[in-house]
């Protein structure tokens, strides 16, 4: 009696021991410290991911994606302050089992897919979501869905998968959304501006504006004025040309003084003639 007894609660305990086992292996259908502890190229992004404690929330859930950084892409990661840390690698975790096959069948080859860091509550407007796109070449990229935000993390490969509850994939760059608190590198430069030029300083004198130039200045009062050409001042105005005898003269064809020359010669002949007349008068009263 006592010894059926003793069968029927060690069968009840087992019974109990195999629902818990169920229930916790449900409960924790992978762990993603152990899945990226086997491939060294993801050492780095493992340890921030244990260190931000994301590894815990990641590991709570039944469908996941992670996108992770190398050594060599999560080392700008590893700079930022440790609530930056945080939120940027909530970025790379999908809320829901995205392969490269899925991935591949999206219609409309784009998609917005929500993240760990919206479900924080620490997101705002579009902080938490991710852009997806896949490009005319085929290659996969995702950025931040904040407006103006770069797509610059290409997707490189899987690195491992368990349908349909955890899906791997590495991608080129960390995803930073504007206005997150830190940059793990430098913004590229804006296109289609160019940079103003900068303020003269005070030992500078500022360029003058379009115009005749000192040049041009310089070149009325060059030696070409004064020369052997024809100008205002040169000997043509005050040479021989203005008081010489061509002046009183013969006339030379086409000339001012050449029309004016006929009539200076009648008025001649005319006092010359009332000079004799004159003259013969006087002679004959005495």
């Amino acid at each position: 009696m006592a010894s059926s007894q003793h069968a029927s609660t060690g069968g009840s305990v087992s019974l109990i021991l195999f629902l818990l086992a169920g229930l916790a292996s449900s409960a924790s259908a992978f762990n993603i410290t152990r899945l990226l502890g086997e491939f060294s190229d993801f050492s780095s992004f493992n340890d921030l991911l244990t260190r931000t404690k994301l590894a815990e929330e990641i590991n709570r859930r039944q469908t996941i994606t992670v996108l992770a950084l190398d050594n060599g892409a999560a080392g700008g990661v590893s700079s930022l302050p440790s609530d930056v840390q945080r939120k940027v690698l909530a970025m790379h975790v999908v809320l829901d089992y995205y392969d490269t096959a899925k991935l591949e069948a999206i219609k409309g080859k784009s998609a917005v897919l929500t993240t760990l860091f919206q479900s924080s509550g620490q997101a705002t407007d579009r902080m938490g979501f991710l852009n997806f796109t896949k490009r005319a070449d085929g290659s996969m990229v995702f950025g931040s869905a904040e407006p103006g935000a770069q797509m610059a993390a290409h997707m490189v490969k899987s690195v491992a998968s368990r349908p349909y509850n955890i899906s791997v994939l590495q991608v080129s760059a960390a995803i930073v959304p504007p206005g997150v608190g830190g940059k793990v590198a430098a913004p590229a430069p804006a296109k289609g501006k160019k940079k103003a030029a900068p303020p003269p300083s005070d030992g500078e004198e500022e360029a003058p504006a379009l115009g005749p130039s000192d040049d041009d200045e310089a070149s009325a009062d060059a030696p070409a004025a004064d020369g052997p050409g024809p100008s205002a001042d040169g000997p043509v105005a005050d040479g021989p040309m203005a008081d010489g005898p061509s002046a009183d003269g013969p006339a030379g064809a086409g000339s001012d003084d050449a029309a004016d020359a006929p009539e200076g010669s009648a008025a001649a002949r005319v006092l010359a003639g009332a000079g004799l007349g004159v003259l013969a008068m006087l002679l004959l009263i005495i």
